[in-house]
């Protein structure tokens, strides 16, 4: 696909890709038994590849805003889950940067400012936010089962976006291949399950894994990791794609190349499905591969933040952060913290976590009686370690978070309704 002994010593260009609900252990390149990433495997080969690196949040609302500013969730988004935080695209553009981003998830899309900082933002919402118009759309999504845009489209967007523009540019890629329901398409459909199954039955497995989790047999259980890991193969054959036509277009040479993702999934390992607000492993730990010209593949098993993205990206030009450059010597002894708010129900219990060599602290937090739980095997130390980091997130947060309404349009209600993500 590309080799490495071309690479020149420096780069002009950032490139960011993400995948949506990718977690790294479903990676053949983290371990998995499944040859599911082929791509991203020979990608690793030529990058930086973090063993233990985990999400700032567990779902999308809280991770990507963690993602593109380096700031913990708590003081990225407002409680309507609005940017309230400059971006990396805001700062590289102010540094001269063109700057696109191309995605479909509704939650990380214009409609909560994600649009800021960057000249060109598709964010699938090709009928704007009239209402009237947006429920045209719905009726005729749901007719041809479209629930987000396929890594294709979001890969052809992107491309005959950067004919446009000149270097240096900044792209942000998010794929959404991997967030259910898992509709892997054509051939992909059968690739480690005879039968595939159908689109609708699919969507209703994927919504009573959900909804009713205890009820899902082994089988069932089975047949969505089949659907999952053919998700993960066709988005890593895609990727391949997208990175041999940046390399035909020369751009490959002088840019760097981060690939990650916003959060895992899980399935059942701890009594749920998908992605809700808990801090397990399974919904934090996601892959991360750095790919810089000119440095050589080398393989980090200290702990590591998706926080740190933004700061590996621009070095001495982004200001105050929560993370640190990757390209920095990271301490084995390193702690990184994780943070997910509750919702409905639960929306009084707030989660955090701590990540160190020596395992995982594990803390809930009653907003409401100021109570804190702890579980988890990191021991005493890094319990500790984890509570004085939820008393400064308290005192940060208590009088300074500012209210947000935002409403929602009718194509957006459609999507996350479709993602599963409403009743």
């Amino acid at each position: 696909m590309f080799s490495i002994d071309t690479m020149s010593e420096d780069w002009e260009n950032v490139i960011l890709l993400s995948a949506d609900a990718l977690r790294a252990d479903h990676l053949s390149c983290y371990g998995y038994h499944r040859d599911t990433s082929p791509v991203l495997d020979e990608l690793a080969e030529e990058s930086i590849r973090f063993t233990n690196a985990y999400s700032a949040s567990s779902h999308t609302r809280e991770a990507v805003p963690a993602l593109l500013t380096g700031k913990y969730p708590d003081v990225a988004v407002d409680s309507g889950y609005r940017l309230v935080t400059e971006t990396i695209a805001s700062t590289l553009s102010k540094e001269g940067f063109s700057t696109g981003g191309f995605h479909s998830n509704p939650y990380v899309s214009r409609a909560y400012g994600f649009d800021e900082g960057f000249d060109k933002f598709d964010d699938d919402l090709n009928l704007g936010q009239n209402r009237f118009i947006a429920l045209a759309q719905r009726a005729w999504d749901k007719l041809r089962g479209r629930h987000y845009a396929r890594a294709s489209e979001i890969n052809a967007r992107s491309l005959e976006w950067l004919e446009s523009v000149d270097e240096p540019f900044f792209l942000w890629n998010h794929y959404m291949d991997t967030h259910g329901p898992y509709e892997p398409p054509g051939e992909y459909a059968t690739l480690y399950s005879e039968t595939g199954g159908k689109d609708r039955d699919v969507q209703t497995l994927y919504q009573r894994a959900i909804d009713e989790p205890d009820s899902i047999t082994e089988e069932e259980r089975e047949l969505l990791i089949n659907l999952y890991d053919a998700e993960i193969r066709y988005n890593s054959d895609l990727i391949g794609e997208f990175l041999e036509e940046l390399d035909r277009r020369g751009l490959l040479e002088n840019s760097l190349v981060v690939f990650t993702a916003d959060h895992g999934d899980a399935f059942y390992e701890h009594g749920y499905y998908e992605h809700p607000r808990y801090l397990h492993d399974e919904i934090t730990h996601v892959p991360l591969l750095v790919r810089e010209p000119g440095r050589n593949s080398v393989t980090v098993e200290a702990p590591v933040s998706t926080l740190d993205i933004t700061s590996t990206i621009a070095n001495k030009v982004v200001g105050e952060a929560d993370g640190v450059s990757l390209f920095e010597e990271i301490p084995e002894n390193r702690t990184v913290f994780s943070q997910a708010r509750g919702e409905y129900e639960n929306d009084h219990l707030w989660r955090y976590a701590a990540r160190s060599e020596g395992g995982v602290s594990l803390c809930e937090r009653n907003q409401e009686t100021d109570e804190m739980e702890f579980t988890g095997d990191g021991g005493e130390v890094l319990r500790d370690e984890l509570k004085d980091y939820v008393e400064r997130r308290v005192r940060r947060m208590n009088g300074e978070e500012p209210e947000s309404e935002h409403e929602s349009d009718a194509e957006i209600e459609r999507r996350l309704e479709a993602l599963g993500y409403k009743e």
